[in-house]
């Protein structure tokens, strides 16, 4: 009877870590995505691709957008700037019914709205490209809210972190239309770009609970890894609540300098058409505040995240100091991008990789943050895998 017994729970094991396996498998895969996701729109937007497709979510109308403007009707800038308009009052008077007159307003007031760009297959189908790489990341999201069921009645946060992505990657796609009809119009593109980064910390939480555990894991699985636990519960009341507070801090100045960087973007892309795209040594010169700001702020960024970085290195731990490694190595490899940036004329294909930099920094902030706040809680740093194996030698 008892070695049956031990064969039951045994097997009750084996089905839990195979639950555990697949919800981390799809977040993280999800996860990848979306900062993949964060490349290519850097692409778009460093070819100037944006508008390669007018329309969404089809692509000129077509599900497999063109590849040659004979396919297009003669009419096809007037049809769809008609098109766009028409959508984008209609958008104009919900935000002004709910109280935001000034965005209201500034749909109409961007010069861009009334502007439709000739037809470019080459920038059709990166855009589209895009798109399908957005859908893709839909279905991994559902995916992952689908294996996240069974931690409805393990931990419930996580599953309610993964539906909560799902619903807020719909939002994301219904956002892409309105930075698409609005012509990116640059409080859209801001707001997109804020969601995107707010769908990847959810998913990185939701990652880091399934695999390190949350604050209401078992008995069991802290008893099974005490030993460890006590020699990190020491170094937990080394961990105070103001290193936690520097930590948001850097956390919010780089989520503000990647934000001030898409407004860089849009300033770009004005000076760029101005200029017939042309003479492109100059533009930087031709930006203003707000590239003096992202310039200034980046300065402090790396000075916050250095001192950060100092101050997380002297708490012990294994893996947060992996962390802090990494935080200083994107930090490095985001300055030289910058300086390749400002110094070398805006080189097109360093645009997308100084964007993707900003946002693992942020990642890996928000990653380096979790573990810090499991530390100082006394939780043990083991995987939930490795402890519940323990855990279950013991009981065997």
């Amino acid at each position: 009877m008892r070695d049956k017994a031990i064969l039951i729970c045994f097997i009750k094991e084996m089905k839990e870590l195979g639950f555990i396996r697949r919800f981390r498998f799809w977040s993280v895969v999800t996860v990848i995505s979306i900062y993949l996701l964060i490349l290519v729109g850097g692409v778009v937007r460093a070819t100037g691709s944006g508008m390669g497709c007018p329309d969404w979510p089809r692509c000129f109308g077509q599900w497999v957008p063109p590849t040659a403007s004979s396919q297009l009707p003669a009419n096809y800038k007037e049809v769809y700037t008609a098109q766009r308009v028409a959508k984008n009052q209609k958008l104009a008077r919900t935000l002004a019914s709910l109280g935001f007159k000034q965005v209201a307003g500034e749909i109409f007031a961007h010069p861009t709205q009334y502007i439709e760009t000739d037809f470019n297959a080459t920038k059709t189908w990166i855009e589209y490209l895009n798109r399908l790489l957005g859908a893709l990341i839909g279905v991994f999201v559902f995916v992952t809210a689908i294996v996240a069921i069974p931690y409805w009645k393990r931990d419930r946060p996580i599953f309610w972190l993964a539906v909560a992505s799902w619903l807020l990657t719909g939002a994301q796609g219904w956002l892409g239309s309105l930075v698409v009809s609005t012509n990116l119009l640059p409080v859209m593109v801001t707001i997109h770009m804020g969601l995107a980064l707010l769908i990847m910390a959810l998913l990185l939480y939701a990652a880091h609970r399934a695999q390190w555990g949350g604050r209401d894991e078992e008995k069991s699985i802290e008893l099974a890894v005490s030993e460890t636990a006590v020699k990190q519960n020491n170094q937990a009341s080394a961990v105070s609540a103001g290193l936690q507070g520097l930590l948001w801090g850097a956390i919010m100045l780089t989520f503000v300098q990647i934000v001030l960087g898409t407004q860089v973007r849009e300033q770009v892309d004005i000076v760029a058409s101005a200029a017939n795209y042309t003479g492109r040594a100059g533009w930087i010169d031709q930006l203003g505040s707000v590239f003096e700001s992202h310039r200034t702020l980046s300065a402090i960024v790396v000075l916050m995240n250095v001192f950060t970085s100092y101050q997380l290195w002297q708490v012990e731990g294994g893996r947060l100091r992996i962390l802090v490694g990494g935080t200083l190595v994107i930090l490095s490899l985001e300055m030289l991008a910058g300086i390749s940036l400002a110094y070398f004329a805006l080189p097109a294909f360093i645009q997308p990789i100084h964007l993707t930099l900003a946002t693992l920094l942020f990642g890996v902030q928000f990653l380096t943050l979790l573990a810090l706040r499991q530390l100082a809680s006394g939780k043990s740093l083991v995987p939930i895998s490795s402890a519940e194996a323990v855990a279950s030698s013991e009981r065997g």
